[in-house]
């Protein structure tokens, strides 16, 4: 019995030393196990979510979604006896450009042979028909589906913006989201609200082979993440109004801004001139954004915001801004009378102006020059031998109402302007500390008519007025009212910001406005069906003609809008910024456009003789200048009757006559 069990342990003995070197000699001495191991890798793939979709305040969608296919390129998967020729055929390219492309791929800083890489871009639903029936053929190329903008609007591209790749310092920004071929918001809203509506991208971890087959999901997909969608914005916009102030920026440059003044709504953010977004999307997208950005003949720039960034002298609609802080710093009141009579004469200097010796409610609505550079020079003069001291008390009140600074919103550009200080002036003046009786040469008495050296954007004129017309407060104005159905949560928008200037000194500014309307430069703005508040303003610029400006709020009892214009080098503020203004207060108020006349004039007006001739007078001083061809001039002559808006008759004539000249040119051989 022993011995048997003998045998039977030495039999179990030898079995197991031969297991055990078997295991020592594939672990040891063979790579099998190795292999194994790196024929099975997880693999992370992302799903792209859907961008939310953008509404006006109304409903109306401006930017939804659409397909966007792509053929992507993986090194790893391409099979020895890959036939370029015919993928080549397939994709309708050459072979130099299969090779070019592979090559520009393969240097790419976050290029992988495992990582699928962009190969083209933009098919249409048609090619991608007609591709996806044979590309299986090639399993180093696939078909990935990217959602794409598409824009529902032909207007507002500088409000709206635009998505695109994803470049080195984007990916660096933000490394744990965004990855080589990812879209971000690059301008306006898509920028500003990126987080919001870019989405969450899914997560799948899939197990795969050492040729990149797919055996399964890792752990049965349980740390798998299911795909966000982006979240849905309503803008404050009303699109009705911001179509309508579009179509009056036409041939002109300059911005219309409106606002709701009792919660800081943005209602219009217009600027001239437009850009149409459907040239965002598409196989000449790269294209259209280059030829928009390097766009500066007769310094036209489309993507220069210029509601938001550019800063323009106010002219006189700042008279209000200079009569309230004088007011609260003590060194005049309503009932003040100045030494006018025929315009503005000190130490030298003289200005030309309106009215005469009136206290301050005649001389906004004759918007008298005298009056308010007296007011500058007391607000200069109220520190005796210290003039630094009371021009920074003034630009402390001037920055209460958000101008001169950047307004912290939530638009993706803006400027901050200008008010100078007392240190500004002292620089100037060479060091002096006394600098006053040098204010003739350094034109800072003209910062009381709104000339001189301040500088106001179109929105912060129109959030100006807002805190006029409320007495002394404002909200910062933004873009967005609602983010996925639910109130804009931001708190920058829930505060109510006081101005420095006591609310009984608003009173005699704001009759001062009504007048401007009732009697005043603003009277043939007059509507029979609602009341307004306003001042016109003219600011003269070295270039050329002066620039239109025009401030509203209406309807005077309690304005529902405020809203500012400015028409660059148009002439006077009445008659162009005026119009403007008035007709989007009777679209928004009435909901219709009672005096056609206005909008009409302001549609066929085309500043462009002007801007060429400043254009032309910029290249004569660099010496660039030539003349252009008899056939360039009745092209131009054409493109104007054209702007004009003629009958449908007129206008077949005309374009024939533009093609013919456009072909003319085109087959000219040239010198």
């Amino acid at each position: 019995m022993k011995s048997q069990s003998i045998k039977i342990f030495i039999f179990l003995a030898f079995i197991a030393v031969i297991f055990i070197a078997r295991l020592a000699y594939l672990q040891l001495f063979t790579d099998r196990y190795a292999l194994n191991a790196a024929n099975t890798s997880i693999k992370t793939e992302y799903i792209i979510p859907q961008r939310g979709v953008i509404f006006d305040r109304n409903g109306k969608i401006l930017v939804g979604n659409q397909p966007s296919y792509e053929i992507s390129f993986t090194e790893a998967l391409m099979k020895p006896d890959f036939d370029t020729a015919d993928f080549c055929n397939l994709l309708k390219i050459t072979k130099p450009e299969f090779i070019r492309t592979v090559n520009l791929i393969k240097q790419e800083k976050y290029y992988s042979k495992l990582t699928p890489m962009t190969f083209m871009k933009n098919l249409s639903r048609e090619e991608i028909a007609r591709i996806q029936e044979i590309i299986f053929k090639y399993p180093a190329f696939s078909i990935v589906s990217r959602p794409q903008r598409q824009y529902e609007v032909s207007t507002s591209g500088n409000l709206l913006g635009y998505t695109n790749e994803v470049n080195e310092r984007d990916i660096k920004r933000d490394s744990l989201y965004y990855l080589p071929g990812d879209f971000i918001g690059k301008t306006g809203v898509e920028k500003s609200y990126e987080k919001k509506l870019r989405g969450e991208k899914g997560i799948q971890y899939i197990q795969k082979d050492i040729r990149l087959r797919s055996i399964g999901s890792y752990k049965n997909g349980e740390l798998d993440r299911d795909v966000v969608t982006g979240k849905d914005l309503v803008l404050t916009i009303d699109y009705d109004l911001q179509r309508i102030a579009e179509e009056m920026m036409v041939n002109k440059q300059g911005a219309i801004v409106a606002l709701d003044p009792a919660t800081g709504e943005i209602l219009v953010l217009a600027t001239g001139p437009d850009i149409d977004p459907n040239l965002f999307t598409g196989p000449e997208k790269t294209r259209n954004l280059y030829r928009l950005q390097m766009d500066t003949v007769y310094n036209s720039r489309p993507t220069f915001d210029r509601s938001l960034q550019a800063a323009y002298p106010p002219g006189s609609t700042f008279k209000l801004l200079t009569a309230l802080a004088a007011m609260q710093m003590g060194v005049m009141d309503e009932n003040t009378v100045f030494p006018c009579g025929g315009g503005f004469s000190y130490r030298g200097l003289r200005i030309k102006g309106h009215g005469g010796a009136d206290p301050l409610v005649p001389a906004i609505q004759v918007s008298s020059n005298c009056y308010f550079s007296y007011a500058y020079i007391a607000i200069m003069n109220k520190y005796p031998g210290n003039p630094t001291r009371g021009v920074n008390e003034w630009k402390k009140i001037m920055s209460s109402f958000g101008v001169g600074e950047f307004l912290n919103n939530d638009l993706a550009v803006g400027s901050k302007g200008r008010i100078p200080t007392g240190e500004f002036y002292e620089k100037r003046s060479g060091g002096k500390k006394d600098w006053s009786s040098a204010y003739t040469m350094n034109g800072s008495i003209f910062n009381g008519m709104g000339q001189g050296d301040v500088l106001l954007t179109p929105l912060q004129m129109a959030n100006s007025v807002a805190a006029i017309v409320n007495h002394g407060w404002y909200y910062t104005p933004h873009i967005v009212k609602s983010i996925d159905g639910k109130p804009n949560p931001d708190p920058r928008f829930k505060v109510k910001h006081k101005t420095l200037v006591d609310p009984r000194h608003f009173g005699a500014v704001i009759k001062g406005m009504e007048a401007v309307v009732l009697a005043g430069t603003a009277r043939g703005l007059k509507s029979n069906e609602f009341t307004m508040l306003a001042k016109t303003g003219t600011a003269q610029v070295p270039q050329g003609k002066d620039n239109s400006i025009f401030v509203l709020a209406a309807p005077a009892e309690k304005p529902r809008i405020v809203i500012a214009a400015v028409m660059e080098h148009a002439g006077f503020g009445s008659t162009w910024a005026g119009p403007a203004a008035t007709v989007i207060a009777e679209k928004y108020l009435t909901g219709e456009i009672k005096r056609e006349h206005l909008y009409k004039k302001m549609v066929n007006a085309s500043f462009m003789p002007e801007y060429k001739r400043q254009w032309d007078a910029e290249l004569k001083r660099k010496g660039l200048y030539r003349e252009p061809s008899k056939d360039s001039v009745a092209l131009l002559s054409v493109e104007n009757q054209l702007a004009a808006g003629p009958g449908t008759a007129q206008k077949k004539k005309l374009e024939v006559k533009r093609d013919s000249i456009l072909n003319k040119i085109k087959n000219t051989p040239t010198k």
